[in-house]
């Protein structure tokens, strides 16, 4: 068995008896990086030399019987939209290509407190808009199972690299879905804990309401690892929960007595793949012979899910993208080339006959052309949308109304976790699309997120994890949602379908 196929807790026990080092592991992911992310495109950056770094002095240390962290030694990837000082966080954007924060996001810290090994920063859909990794503007990420596909979104960098065994693990981010459709579309574990169980101090904000930090990986014990070290109160992040975090990696092997699931009945029907429908109903008959209950549940508001998320993430993705107007944050057009558009509009005026007297401003003008030339569709499609949502006179039909659906999706979860411990069913309506199918179809593509938005909406923790293949070889997911702040129970619920099934343990074969 080659060392890129050991777990995490594996890669542990090995690198304490001295069967392996810290190094070794880092040289055989970094290699494995180099081979084969030409055709993946998971990376934007990939830090050979500074996770070798890393790896040892946590060598060293351990040759010296000094502690270590929790993580020492085993290679982690970080989705390029959380702070980390010293090199560029771009947010898969030309708009922050060259911005260096000058401090951690509190992910990073405790990761590297950790002694994790940061092998990379990996792509993105630009500024987490987007279900497929096609809007970044810094390059294309490809599904390893199949590289005319797309490997899903935003985090869909973050899920190749897990799949394809160029990190051991990885972090993403979730504003609806963007976790788990990727983790459903490359076959790998992909956990959204509940808003306010990690902090987001650090993240780059999408819709502030709705971010949401959490692990990918390729098995559920794994993910809890991570949820140890990630989880937690920080004062730093005023949406940061002051809740207690229990042990998830000692309890993830204790399996729960009277399991109780409910099939949410709005998530199997039309527009659902019929090979995602079988797949998932098999994973319910598993739990079913493992103890399991289960009963119909019935979210009568799941079905204005879609229009509540694209009317308060797009109006809160406004908000926080105004900041980026090439003064303050971000890219800011060549003088010369402001001082050449101006010229070349006074002169198309002029032949025109009409009056330049109307030209904005030299300041507006600048702010114009850096937000135009810096942004791409998707996220000015976004911005639009919640600036129009937000103005006067649409505010109370369109944002103040969408607030109120919220609280009824909410209550809906709320009333289904009175009757059950986890809600069951698919992650997204198919597997992976073909690249370019989707991305001049952005209703289809606001769609794929069906399933997913809910959660975030009414800030509940949700898991993907495999659950089978469609005839194509493309992997299927099945989502687990759980009460708030029960990531412990949701992690071992989990668990136990991995230990009844093997479906985690197969990986793509990467030419």
């Amino acid at each position: 068995m080659s060392l890129l196929d050991l777990s995490a807790s594996q890669l542990i026990q090995q690198m304490e008896a001295g069967e392996l080092s810290a190094v070794e592991i880092c040289e055989a992911y970094c290699d494995r990086i180099e081979s084969h992310d030409g055709s993946i495109g998971a990376f934007l950056h990939a830090d050979k030399g500074g996770a070798m770094q890393i790896a040892d002095s946590v060598d060293h240390r351990r040759e010296l019987g000094q502690p270590v962290g929790p993580l020492a030694g085993l290679p982690i990837a970080i989705k390029d939209i959380l702070c980390a000082r010293g090199g560029a966080t771009t947010c898969g954007s030309k708009m922050l290509e060259e911005f260096i924060p000058p401090y951690d996001s509190t992910v990073v810290a405790k990761l590297k407190d950790a002694d994790a090994v940061l092998v990379g920063r990996t792509n993105m859909d630009e500024f987490a808009m987007g279900g497929s990794t096609e809007n970044s503007a810094l390059g294309e990420t490809r599904n390893p199972w199949d590289t005319d596909r797309v490997p899903g979104g935003s985090s869909g960098g973050s899920a190749a690299c897990v799949a394809a065994k160029m990190s051991l693990a990885s972090i993403g981010t979730d504003t609806g879905g963007s976790i788990r459709q990727p983790a459903a579309f490359c076959g790998v574990v992909g956990l959204k804990p509940t808003y306010g169980r990690v902090s987001r101090f650090g993240l780059v904000a999408f819709a502030s309401s709705l971010d949401q930090v959490g692990p990918m990986t390729r098995s559920v014990e794994d993910a809890a690892l991570l949820m140890d070290v990630i989880a937690g109160h920080d004062r730093r992040d005023s949406t940061s929960a002051p809740v207690d975090v229990p042990s998830y990696s000692q309890n993830v092997s204790r399996p729960l007595d009277g399991l109780r699931l409910g099939v949410v009945r709005e998530h199997f029907g039309e527009g659902l793949d019929s090979e995602v429908d079988a797949s998932v109903r098999e994973a319910i008959k598993v739990y079913e012979g493992l103890g399991a209950t289960v009963t119909d549940v019935s979210m009568p508001h799941s079905k204005y899910g879609i229009a509540t998320y694209y009317i308060i993430a797009p109006s809160e993705a406004s908000s926080n993208l105004a900041r980026y107007d090439g003064v303050h944050y971000g890219r800011r057009t060549d003088e010369s080339r402001m001082r050449d558009l101006l010229q070349e509009e006074h002169a198309l005026r002029k032949k025109a006959g009409e009056s330049t007297a109307s030209i904005d401003s030299p300041l507006v003008r600048m702010y114009r052309q850096n937000r135009s030339e810096a942004f791409g569709p998707e996220v000015k499609r976004r911005i639009m949308l919640g600036t129009y949502a937000l103005s006067a006179g649409y505010y109370d039909a369109y944002y103040l109304k969408a607030l109120k659906v919220r609280r009824l999706i909410r209550q809906d979860y709320d009333e289904a976790f009175q009757q059950v411990d986890f809600l069951v069913g698919p992650v997204t309506p198919t597997t992976a699309f073909e690249t370019g199918k989707l991305v001049n179809d952005p209703l289809a593509m606001y769609l794929g997120d069906l399933y997913t938005v809910t959660s975030n909406l009414a800030g509940v923790a949700a898991l993907s994890l495999p659950c089978g293949f469609d005839q194509r070889g493309l992997p299927i997911g099945l989502q687990l949602q759980a009460k708030p702040f029960d990531e412990d129970r949701l992690l071992r619920a989990a668990h136990m379908f991995q230990v009844a099934t093997d479906w985690h343990q197969r990986s793509p074969e990467l030419s």
